[in-house]
């Protein structure tokens, strides 16, 4: 079989407006997979890092977004990437691996040795090529993303048990009441197309205990809510639990930065650990500036070229800045994402806040947070079209689209 023949696809799982509620109110303009982060849509990192993969043929998002959501976005990025990038809407929830098995035809057609599977809201370096020279080494069905985090919240996520030497799965429950490692899963894989068959038999499982259910008198005595579709298979207490121990899954360990975006919180942490990324994969995205000809710019700064930045404001660290943004003099922004066609007047100041498209600052007005990213007011947001008027200060605080604050607030949700 020559090298040509070992072909790729990946997959990104983008989810659907049924979940994100707590990305509110920034995805009430715009799909949580696209939402800027470090100047590029959420999607577009772990897009950007499928690039990486020798013998890549296809790139799948699968959601229940409407496809008119992600036209745009998925024509452009398949021209930029000149990999065909493909959106499959799912008609329901069918879970993170009945999912995959729905588009399952469509994803062989290019009959690949290896699928990539990742999710979308996942922020990690993505060492995609490592992993899959570890996955040709260990010769199973899949190989997972794992990392270390400290034990105390490792019961956030999917606790595992790998063994020390072959890397084997050993062990895999989700979000345990008691402690079991602090390996986590991250979110990422590799898989065979033997995945489809284990998916197939846990649903072909599920079938028959639904037959068996309709004879059994006990069974009926049963809690029907207990039961799952047949055709909703979870990833990961359907397939990676009964899977260890088998020698079937095995794990690569990343020492790298991960996060799970979940929050506006989050995202605003997560953009500038892309912010940081940039400067070892794409350092011509960061601005720069002394503060005489240009803004000065304070560690890592992204700036969107049609934005208005004066020579004499101050930028840095951890700032993103979108399209046509205007930032005017002696304005001070640090830690913050500004979104699409904001206006921070002269010498206002945003700190660990994100500001909603359309938005404006006024003159000596403040808009900030704490910078605690797990915390429901630990940042300060600003949806859509929020006018923040003239010495106005703004802390902890969330305000929905379209209001007017002409006083001070401080840690409020502003309805």
């Amino acid at each position: 079989m020559g090298i040509s023949q070992d072909r790729s696809v990946a997959v990104i799982m983008v989810g659907g407006p049924t979940k994100g509620t707590r990305f509110r109110p920034l995805s009430f303009n715009v799909p949580k997979p696209l939402f800027p982060l470090a100047g590029q849509p959420m999607v577009h990192h772990p897009i950007s890092a499928c690039k990486s993969i020798s013998n890549l043929v296809q790139i799948y998002l699968i959601g229940f977004y409407e496809e008119r959501e992600f036209a745009l976005y998925v024509s452009s990025i398949s021209s930029e990437l000149k990999v065909p990038v493909r959106y499959l809407r799912e008609d329901k929830p069918h879970g993170s691996a009945g999912g995959l098995y729905t588009f399952r035809d469509i994803i062989m057609e290019e009959s690949p040795l290896q699928i990539f599977l990742l999710n979308c809201d996942v922020c990690c370096s993505f060492p995609l090529t490592g992993m899959l020279e570890a996955h040709k080494r260990y010769g199973g069905i899949g190989t997972m993303l794992v990392s270390k985090v400290v034990a105390e919240s490792a019961n956030q996520f999917g606790e595992l048990v790998a063994d020390p030497d072959t890397k084997e799965l050993l062990h895999y429950t989700e979000k345990p009441e008691t402690f079991v490692s602090d390996l986590i899963n991250c979110g990422v894989y590799i898989f065979t197309p033997d995945i489809f068959t284990a998916i197939q038999d846990v649903s072909m499982h599920r079938k028959d205990r639904a037959n068996l259910r309709r004879v059994s008198s006990f069974e009926a005595l049963q809690s029907a809510t207990k039961s799952l579709p047949t055709d909703f298979v979870r990833l990961d207490q359907d397939i990676l639990s009964p899977l260890a121990g088998k020698k079937q899954l095995y794990t690569y360990e990343t020492v790298d930065f991960w996060e799970q975006i979940k929050t506006p919180g989050m995202s605003l942490k997560c953009s500038g650990l892309y912010l940081n990324q940039y400067r070892y994969t794409s350092p011509h995205l960061l601005a720069v500036g002394d503060g005489i000809k240009s803004a000065a710019v304070i560690g890592n700064v992204y700036i969107h070229p049609s934005a208005k930045v004066h020579s004499t404001t101050k930028i840095g660290p951890n700032v993103s800045i979108s399209a046509n943004a205007r930032i005017g003099a002696g304005a001070r922004l640090i830690n913050c994402i500004i979104l699409d066609d904001v206006e921070i007047k002269e010498n206002a100041v945003v700190m660990h806040a994100i500001v909603g498209w359309k938005s404006s600052v006024g003159k000596w007005s403040r808009v900030q947070g704490e910078g605690d990213y797990d915390s429901k007011l630990g940042i300060t947001i600003l949806g859509e079209a929020v006018t923040v008027e003239d010495e106005v200060v703004v802390i902890n605080s969330i305000v929905l689209p379209n209001k007017v604050l002409n006083i001070s607030v401080q840690e409020e949700i502003i309805l």
